[in-house]
């Protein structure tokens, strides 16, 4: 009981299982969103910590970051700072562009 290190195989609470790949999210319009947040570190509240969080995610609603951000203020001592949110669409629809010019084939 007194081992940190012991796993017992437990999801964190803002996890939801799902059996949807990462392909079939790309499908629905989820990106690949990478968060820098940064927290007051809790013994030394003038000094920040940055966290790096990348996952699957909505724009511009971010759900899931949401949940994280929620989960860790109600389980990390150290009052959030701030958090800039990157995003980027991994699946986009092809391109096509009228090319005026005639080739040969020899």
């Amino acid at each position: 009981m007194g081992n940190d290190f012991v796993s017992d195989n437990r999801q964190p609470d803002y996890i939801e299982v799902s059996r949807t790949s990462d392909f079939g999210l790309m499908l629905k319009d989820y990106r690949l969103t990478l968060a820098e947040i940064l927290y007051h570190l809790p013994d030394h509240p003038s000094l920040l910590q940055s966290f790096i969080w990348q996952h699957l995610d909505i724009a511009p609603k971010f759900p899931e970051l949401n949940k994280f951000l929620g989960f860790s203020e109600d389980n990390i001592e150290g009052k959030l700072h701030s958090v800039r949110i990157d995003s980027a669409k991994l699946i986009n629809p092809a391109e096509f562009r009228r090319v005026d010019c005639n080739f040969a084939l020899r």
